[in-house]
């Protein structure tokens, strides 16, 4: 039985199993037996112990170990410049734990500073404390770099149950979360994985009706990142498209309190040491992975003028505001609503694409919007071989730059700077491709499992209230097909 037909049971009965709705995976199960046999009844006969959600966790957890067994070199020899970059183990754990005074009993925040805002700073000054000992010894830099890396493991398996729920009847796609090479590889340079993993269970909180509690979780992401705070405007957006307004207000008053209730304490107890992190995004110049990074290495090759931080603020700021308005056009004129993660992934795309920097662990930021937005194990295992290619040309150009060493045994600048646009067009081709399923839905691969948007809560099988283009009462009368 195709999976793109109508089917003999209720919808919620059956699973969707991707060795028959996915072209690729069907290809590659010849190997095993081929694809899942047209008598099975995924989600309708007990699998026993081997349950979908025990299989992703299975999943995580090895390519945790994978993760981990990509950090041996550091692990054996120590986190130092440049062999850290050539032996692509960098993280910034490590640097920041002896750096920044957290091997010192210095607590962030509330006695010192750290560039990040205040539930990622609490994160790094507790693990830091739970560390024995006192010194930024090797122990323990690697004890620290190991506890982080635990947690960062549990809060992977946190985003990947969240988001085989949020599938409905597609689990399966949380395996994009699972194995993703691009968590393998950067999952632990830095604390993402938290931020991550409380806005994949904010959207499940959601998803499910319960709007506090998503509002709460989603706060506590942005006290991690700013980056989720997109949540709010995706859920804005399809507001004023179905005219739904209480969801959007009941969480964002609780993102909001989520967020005062970690900041509140801290801008209270160090305003100046709470602060530093606004002051260090304002004041942060084109940094590596960027396209004006780029750009100014390029101009500085050729005798070029360079972009000033200033310049680089307007266009950065011009740029990721013209693309809100282009998806916010492309949400309110499409024929039918866009689902819930189409537009958020759309919206984090943007602000990685146009920010100051592009650090090579963003990629896990958009990895579970993948596979919500585009489950497609094609387009997929394409960008995530291009994000691999980035990932190594980030730690070869940084050793040349900290080891002066001459480009015959490193990366020169025009590769790096390859690399960096070939990944940013990745993403772009990503965001085309979501729209393209925006605006023909037929082609969606969600849709076209006769569901209409499961991550998205009160907007699952809403009307439209207003669509661009379209008369009013039109819009009114007419129901989402």
């Amino acid at each position: 039985m195709q999976e793109t037909q109508p089917q003999k049971h209720p919808p919620h009965a059956r699973l969707v199993v991707p060795s028959r709705s996915d072209h690729l995976l069907r290809n590659f199960t010849e190997v095993v037996g081929g694809p899942l046999g047209t008598r099975a009844e995924p989600g309708v006969v007990s699998p026993g112990v081997f349950s979908v959600e025990r299989v992703l966790i299975l999943m995580t957890v090895l390519a945790a170990f994978a993760g981990l067994l990509l950090k041996g070199y550091c692990r054996a020899n120590g986190w130092d410049t440049p062999s850290q970059f050539y032996s692509t183990c960098y993280s910034d754990l490590p640097d920041l734990f002896r750096s920044r005074g957290l091997a010192d009993g210095v607590f962030p925040v509330a006695a010192g500073q750290l560039e990040y805002p205040a539930l990622t700073a609490l994160i790094a000054g507790i693990t830091a404390l739970l560390v024995p000992g006192s010194g930024a010894t090797d122990p323990r830099i690697l004890a620290y770099f190991d506890l982080n890396a635990v947690l960062l493991a549990g809060a992977a398996m946190v985003a990947v149950l969240a988001t085989a729920r949020l599938a409905g009847r597609r689990p399966w796609d949380a395996a994009f979360v699972a194995l993703a090479p691009g968590i393998i590889l950067a999952g632990t340079i830095n604390w993402d994985l938290w931020s991550v993993a409380l806005l994949a269970v904010g959207m499940y909180f959601f998803a499910t009706g319960r709007l506090v509690a998503s509002g709460l979780l989603v706060g506590l992401a942005v006290a991690t990142n700013l980056y989720p705070l997109l949540f709010l405007v995706a859920v804005a957006l399809l507001a004023v498209r179905t005219g739904r307004y209480r969801p959007l207000a009941v969480t964002a008053v609780a993102a909001a309190a989520g967020w005062l209730a970690v900041n509140l304490p801290l801008m209270v107890a160090n305003r100046a040491g709470w602060g530093h992190y606004f002051g260090f995004l304002a004041d942060r110049e084109a940094s590596y992975g960027s396209l004006w990074f780029a750009y100014n290495l390029l101009a500085e090759r050729l005798n070029r003028p360079t972009l000033s931080p200033e310049s680089v603020d307007v266009l950065s700021s011009g740029l990721f505001l013209l693309g809100c308005a282009a998806i916010a056009l492309v949400a309110l004129s499409a024929p039918r609503r866009p689902r819930l993660a189409q537009l958020l992934f759309l919206l984090v795309a943007a602000f990685i694409l146009t920010g100051k920097t592009y650090s090579p662990q963003y990629v896990v930021w958009l990895v579970p919007l993948f596979a919500l937005a585009l489950p497609r194990w094609r387009e997929f295992l394409a960008w995530q071989g291009i994000e691999g290619l980035h990932w190594a040309a980030v730690w070869m150009y940084l050793g040349q730059v900290t080891s002066a060493g001459s480009t015959q045994h490193n990366l020169d600048m025009p590769y790096y700077v390859l690399a960096v646009v070939v990944h940013m067009l990745a993403v772009a081709y990503l965001m085309v491709r979501v729209a393209g399923d925006i605006y023909d839905p037929r082609r969606d691969p969600v849709r076209r499992q006769h569901a209409d948007d499961p991550p998205g809560g009160p907007f699952n099988g809403a009307s439209d209230a207003f669509r661009l283009g379209r008369p009013r009462k039109r819009a009114e009368a007419g129901a989402d097909a």
